[in-house]
């Protein structure tokens, strides 16, 4: 796992999803997560040390990120939750700040959702309790973006979650060109359908080109 998570922090960076900040995490167990310590996500090696997180701790380990209380809340919510992604997708920061909606106007986008929730409160999250309303807000979608604070977004693998937040930066991308050019139409609702039917298939795809790729 320790391998696994320095290959995502790796992933991010070289996809310009994280610099100086951002966090990933994956369960170990229904009631613990493995995280990557509070360093940039890019530098991670072999000698890097990764926190064991408790879901039911009352306060959070040493050498932990303090936004983990996002970490712990997702999955403490969200049983079937694998692995978390925290990272900072320029495009996606920016569209939420302007309240632009991110829909799915291509295939890979509708991994997401017919639209991405936005959590509309910039302070860092950093108490269990703000950890608890993003988790709140979060629901059941994969993605949730942070106004003003980049992203968030889940998977059943540490691949999967990954590959949703550089999905979400691509599907941003295109949102923004398209509000540029016009009036952004999602595709339908039977074709998104059809194309969340492929996304673990796909995604394991994404998180094999971003692994060779960094």
């Amino acid at each position: 796992m320790h391998a696994e998570l320095a290959d995502a922090g790796r992933a991010l960076a070289a996809a310009g999803l994280v610099t100086a900040f951002g966090h990933v995490s994956v369960r170990t167990a229904d009631d613990r997560l493995l995280m990557t310590p509070p360093v940039p996500l890019g530098t991670l090696g072999p000698g890097a040390r990764y926190a064991e997180v408790p879901l039911e701790a009352a306060d959070l380990p040493e050498g932990t990120p303090r936004e983990a209380w996002i970490h712990v809340e997702i999955a403490r919510a969200r049983p079937g939750v694998r692995a978390v992604c925290r990272a900072q997708p320029p495009t996606a920061t920016a569209l939420a700040s302007a309240g632009a909606p991110i829909l799915p106007l291509h295939g890979q986008g509708a991994f997401l959702g017919p639209e991405v929730p936005v959590f509309d409160d910039a302070v860092l999250v950093r108490d269990r309790a703000r950890g608890r309303a993003l988790a709140e807000r979060l629901g059941e979608a994969p993605a949730l973006i942070m106004r003003g604070n980049g992203a968030v977004t889940v998977g059943a693998s540490v691949g999967e979650a990954v590959a949703l937040m550089w999905v979400l930066e691509a599907s941003a991308r295109m949102n923004a060109a398209a509000a540029a050019a016009g009036t952004p139409v999602p595709i339908t609702p039977a074709e998104q359908e059809a194309w969340r039917g492929v996304r673990s298939e796909l995604s394991a795809r994404i998180w094999a080109y971003l692994r060779e790729s960094s």
